[in-house]
């Protein structure tokens, strides 16, 4: 647990003790609960109330929000069409979950970087025709937990020692996602197929996921001690963790841990329902990731090869939506068990 209010107030005392905790969290576990983090509670209630709407549209209304392709990360993923374990080069049943996910609402299209990945990373969004009226809450709390993250890369740069806008000056056109994602199994719906999740291991492919939970069990982190160890995050926190992208910068001083979404028990009555909303903050589609100096010396060279950010989430994107491995070069989950 981590109270970042103390970076806001300007006191080098209480904005050093805040990168230090942040700092002790990441190097252990890699997930933390960030509280003291400004994000207006009637924003995110107007987030999740729109989420309820969406998610409530007969199938038809929402598959007019598909993505045109694998490769385009706006729209609606119906039940079943994804498996986050193919993320990492291994199969498994598809996952029990539906998302929809948008991106940035409006961009500067003049900018040539945006231009020439606005038929993919930044894909204008795909908003249901059938309900505009979720367009300004999930706007709202994008730009909100944007700033989130943001903020966030600020004190992460000063934990690692080097300029603290070293992130911010990579996220110049960033590619940022938000997910919102629903599990619900219905009365009735068969029992889950043998090492079937909600959701499969899987690392976070950019760089910081800010995630909402609701207050139900389901979420599980791989802690250093090799086991899996459920989260349920407390009233008002959100849950930080990393992705492939900064563990790679940080030669893995910071990880980007496996985490998972496991069914409810068989016996469980009602619907069992989880929502969340991960916003993924991934960098410039141009910035290149090669590990920080202040993240390696002669006794631990660097560990990974520069890579494009853009082609790493590229490569990772495309095969759980496929149901196939996904190819890439950079594989920050060494031999950890999943």
């Amino acid at each position: 647990m981590v109270d970042i209010s103390g970076w806001s107030t300007g006191d080098h005392e209480a904005r050093a003790a805040v990168t230090a905790a942040v700092d002790d969290a990441l190097r252990r576990v890699g997930f933390m609960q960030v509280v003291g983090h400004g994000v207006d509670p009637a924003v995110v209630q107007r987030m999740l109330d729109a989420c309820d709407e969406f998610f409530a549209l007969p199938v038809g209304a929402k598959s007019e929000t598909l993505p045109p392709s694998a490769d385009v990360n706006r729209g609606w993923a119906p039940l079943g069409t994804e498996s986050l374990l193919y993320s990492l080069g291994a199969d498994a049943p598809p996952d029990l979950f539906e998302a929809f996910n948008i991106g940035r609402d409006v961009v500067d299209e003049s900018d040539p970087a945006v231009a020439v990945e606005r038929h993919r990373l930044q894909a204008p969004n795909i908003w249901p025709p059938a309900l505009p009226s979720v367009r300004r809450p999930l706007v709202e709390y994008f730009d909100a937990v944007a700033d989130l993250a943001l903020r966030l890369t600020r004190i992460f740069a000063v934990a690692l020692g080097v300029d603290e806008a070293f992130f911010v000056d990579r996220c110049r056109h960033p590619t940022e996602t938000l997910r919102m994602i629903r599990y619900e199994r219905a009365p009735g719906s068969p029992d889950p197929l043998p090492e079937q999740m909600r959701m499969g291991a899987h690392t976070d492919y950019g760089i910081v996921t800010v995630l909402y939970g609701d207050q139900v069990p389901g979420l599980e982190v791989l802690g250093p001690d090799g086991g899996w160890h459920g989260v349920v995050p407390v009233d008002g926190a959100y849950l930080v963790n990393l992705g492939d992208l900064l563990a790679e910068w940080t030669n893995d001083r910071w990880r980007s841990t496996l985490h998972r979404v496991v069914p409810p028990p068989a016996q469980t009555d009602g619907p069992a329902l989880r929502r969340s909303a991960a916003f993924f903050l991934d960098g410039d589609h141009d910035a290149l990731v090669e590990c920080l100096p202040t993240c390696c010396d002669d006794e631990h060279p660097p560990k990974y090869p520069p890579v494009l950010a853009g082609e790493h989430l590229m490569a990772k994107l495309v095969g759980p939506r496929t149901l196939q491995a996904s190819e890439f070069e950079v594989d920050t989950v060494g031999d950890r068990t999943y």
